[in-house]
């Protein structure tokens, strides 16, 4: 008995040495996992958090890039930078509306383009009856790892007025634009088509944000076609790979299976491989949009925002007002709008998958519960 009870004694005694020795040695492992880490939290914060604040100072001040910002005799202007953007009547609200406008049309067009393009040539290079996949697989992907200065200044020749485009249109007895120089919208165009070369007074009294209905109705110019083409030829290969790696992840006992089940082509993309592609497509579009609320450097190759600033876009604008009209903080709360912009549509984005999922879970359910009973 006295053994049990010096036994029983000794093992409380012990389970709390032995957790002291497990807690230390975790704290021990969590400190060498801030000490590997701190390097790379250290850089992130000199090189990209403290710019970011940096920035956010300098968009609520009226700097103008001579000397520090962050002096005294640099004046403080607060949120005006950005009142000005959108509800003072002035040239700096109505560029700013003109190029949410024009990139408007350019996402509207460029990221559905972009993302039926890429998945298309996923599911040709995918195909198990093609010869030569690596080629097409390089050929496609090619583009997007040339320097887009260089594609872009391709596609000043190919658009020229003696380009190779108007050259094919004119094969077709089509006689092409002055696509550079020519600032009518797309819509604008197709209605003057039919007669229509006024516009409406209904859509010139007033408008939203200091544009008119008609301003705002005109459609991406004939310039911007040009910058929309280049950009979709340009991205579609590195979406394309990623589709492609989806796609080849798609189990191929479900694509029988369904073909056993007599389903055809089209209803085995409808129905089992497009489902298993949403990931991937939530992925591509999302990535679709940062990026085309971000063009700059095709901008700033072909047109520089000209003719009549209808290729103009908020990240060339900034970038305009900062360095060449020398506002610095306006420039920079251009670019933090467009950030909260990109946030905002990014986080809607998610938002409606995730609601498109749990609605389909949902019906689905009510769909099994009669055939359980």
């Amino acid at each position: 008995m006295a053994i049990d009870a010096s036994a029983v004694s000794a093992t409380p005694s012990a389970a709390p040495s032995g957790s002291r020795r497990r807690g230390g040695v975790r704290g021990n492992e969590n400190l060498a996992g801030w000490l590997f880490v701190a390097p790379v939290v250290a850089i992130l914060g000199l090189f990209l958090l403290l710019p970011i604040l940096m920035a956010f100072w300098v968009s609520l001040t009226g700097w103008n890039g001579q000397g520090s910002p962050f002096t005294s005799g640099v004046p403080f202007v607060g949120t005006d930078n950005y009142t000005r953007l959108f509800t003072e009547e002035g040239l700096a609200r109505r560029d700013f509306m003109t190029s949410i406008r024009n990139n408007l049309y350019y996402v509207a067009i460029v990221v559905p383009a972009q993302t039926a393009l890429a998945l298309g040539l996923a599911l040709v290079v995918n195909n198990r009856m093609l010869r030569g996949k690596t080629f097409f697989r390089s050929a496609f992907y090619f583009p997007s790892v040339t320097s887009s200065v260089a594609i872009s200044v391709v596609f000043l020749f190919l658009f020229a007025n003696s380009g190779a485009v108007n050259a094919l249109l004119g094969a077709f007895g089509i006689d092409g634009p002055q696509w550079f120089a020519d600032a009518r919208g797309v819509l604008h165009v197709l209605l003057g088509t039919v007669g229509v070369d006024q516009p409406p007074a209904a859509l010139t009294d007033g408008g939203p944000f200091g544009l008119t209905w008609w301003d705002w109705l005109s459609g991406p110019s004939v310039a911007m076609v040009s910058i929309i083409t280049l950009v979709v030829w340009t991205t579609s290969g590195t979406f394309m790979l990623m589709y492609l790696a989806a796609l080849q992840n798609v189990p191929v006992t479900l694509d029988e299976a369904s073909t056993l089940d007599g389903a055809s082509r089209w209803q085995r993309f409808r129905y089992v491989t497009l489902p298993l592609l949403r990931p991937t497509t939530f992925l591509v579009v999302t990535l679709g949009l940062i990026g085309t609320w971000q063009v700059f450097d095709q901008v700033y190759v072909m047109s520089q925002g000209d003719p009549a600033k209808t290729t103009l876009t908020p990240a060339y604008l900034s970038y305009r007002t900062a360095f060449r009209d020398f506002e610095y903080g306006s420039g920079a709360a251009i670019s933090f709008v467009l950030f909260l912009i990109i946030i905002v549509l990014t986080l809607g984005q998610r938002w409606l998958m995730r609601d498109r999922d749990r609605t389909g879970r949902r019906s689905w359910r009510r769909r099994r519960v009669p055939g359980r009973s």
